[in-house]
């Protein structure tokens, strides 16, 4: 069964505030890595945070990281952040 993608206002504000061909690039990943199968986690893509982390997981695009939680019972994906490679590290909880 497909999962849901539904982007949170951050994850809006973050992509408007990238370069085109950066935010296509993005967009293009986000349903192919997780509408299947959001939690499969790969060595190189999709990674589970360690909690306590203000996201669940985090999938990899070139140097963007994209910070999403998965709802199993509504099947969606809700993306919260999507942000430049280190940059969240040093947040402490949801920016």
């Amino acid at each position: 069964m497909a999962f849901r993608i539904e982007y949170f206002p951050g994850a809006i504000r973050d992509l408007s505030g990238l370069r085109g061909f950066d935010r296509q690039q993005i967009l293009d990943a986000i349903p192919l890595h997780l509408t299947h199968q959001p939690k499969q986690e790969s060595r190189s893509r999709i990674k589970r945070m360690s909690q306590p982390f203000w996201s669940e997981y985090r999938l990899r695009v070139g140097e963007f990281r994209v910070y999403y939680d998965v709802d199993e019972t509504a099947q969606s994906v809700n993306v919260l952040r999507i942000l430049e490679k280190g940059t969240a590290e040093t947040l402490k909880e949801m920016p």
